[in-house]
């Protein structure tokens, strides 16, 4: 049975989903996984407040930019995940809340990266409206005269969510399972026009890696309970 590594970078920015996740985490059915969360907050509370509900978590220097400090922790993770005897490392964010037999349905498909679905806010802007809407975190090329263009991505939409297995281009980091060779050859990074899970999924193809994503997978994400917007942070 393959060993699993779940955790993420954290702070007190999540104190407001912290119970949920750690409820979400508990009632996993897989039985062979560790958890461990890295905490990039300035002060002490709430690694404390973590170790309350029994779960492992280590601190990262606070810096500050987020950005930078998100960085950190997920290469921090990636070294003990790469110091320890793990087959896969499983990318949970704080705020996203997956099925109980999640890993399993991932590990069925065989695949060094496979990820769920999970839906964030975008703005749709137009001459007359202006409203925010639900789209899932993956992604792929945009298509001209039957061509990919790279340097153009879209959305995944509605209607290929159909609950198969799809290849993507991108997914983000907040359900992702990675097989260990992987880790063994790609960082994590992010440049000034960008996050690091698509500068990730950037780097995995450049190496010659295929990322997939179970669209029968769907998580919860908890982005209405967010007290906090990323505008207000310094990135």
């Amino acid at each position: 049975m393959y060993k699993i590594l779940i955790g993420c970078p954290t702070s007190d920015y999540h104190a407001y989903c912290l119970k949920e996740y750690i409820e979400g985490i508990k009632a996993l059915t897989y039985p062979n996984l560790d958890i461990l969360l890295v905490d990039n907050s300035k002060e002490e509370s709430y690694i404390k407040k973590i170790k309350e509900y029994d779960i492992s978590v280590i601190k990262s220097p606070y810096v500050e930019s987020a950005r930078d400090r998100i960085i950190n922790s997920r290469n921090l993770l990636r070294q003990k995940f790469l110091e320890g005897d793990y087959n896969f490392f499983f990318s949970l964010e704080q705020d996203v809340i997956p099925p109980k037999e999640v890993i399993e349905r991932l590990l069925a498909h065989k695949k060094e990266i496979v990820s769920g679905v999970y839906f964030a806010e975008k703005n749709l802007i137009s001459e007359s409206f202006h409203k925010k809407i639900l789209l899932p975190v993956l992604y792929d090329f945009v298509k001209e005269n039957g061509k990919d263009i790279p340097d153009k991505m879209r959305f995944f939409g509605g209607d290929e969510l159909d609950g198969s297995l799809k290849e993507v281009k991108t997914a983000g980091l907040g359900c992702l399972l990675i097989h260990k060779k992987v880790l063994k050859n790609i960082k994590f990074r992010y440049e000034k026009d960008g996050f690091d899970d698509v500068f990730f999924c950037q780097d995995l193809r450049a190496k010659g890696f295929k990322v997939f994503a179970d669209t029968s997978v769907i998580c919860k994400h908890l982005i209405k309970k967010r007290p906090w917007d990323w505008k207000d942070i310094r990135k």
